[in-house]
């Protein structure tokens, strides 16, 4: 029976590449480090694991999954944060709602992480200011 998402994975075409994604999901993001091997480590987000290699032919192109969206309950903090360790913020905080039964508001930004990678922040909520 399946019991949730255990890991998703990403591979590194260089030391500095590795050392940036360490960087950025430990100390930008100041999630933790759960297991290390020679070939890479795996962080514990909260509720999923993410596991980087060190070495490995890392594609760098869009396939059938397009981010990773991380929950957050302090969108501003996040988004300040990872702005002032110089990453780019493409889509700006923003209120939002999915029109689904009920419907789904929340407050979402999108930034590139180190590796290229799409990562949406998700900040779900009751009531929308407008």
């Amino acid at each position: 029976m399946i019991k949730g998402i255990h890991h998703f994975s990403m591979k590194c075409n260089t030391k500095e590449e590795f050392e940036n994604a360490v960087d950025f999901y430990l100390k930008i993001l100041e999630f933790n480090l759960k297991y290390e091997w020679p070939d890479g480590i795996m962080i514990d987000s909260g509720n999923c694991m993410i596991e980087i290699f060190k070495s490995g032919d890392g594609i760098k192109s869009k396939g059938a999954i397009r981010h990773i969206a991380l929950s957050t309950d302090n969108m501003n903090d996040i988004i300040a944060k990872i702005k002032k360790s110089g990453y780019n913020v493409f889509v700006e905080p923003k209120d939002i709602i999915i029109n689904s039964v009920p419907a789904l508001k929340a407050k979402i930004a999108f930034c590139y992480g180190p590796l290229g990678e799409e990562i949406e922040f998700f900040q779900e909520y009751v009531d929308v200011k407008k």
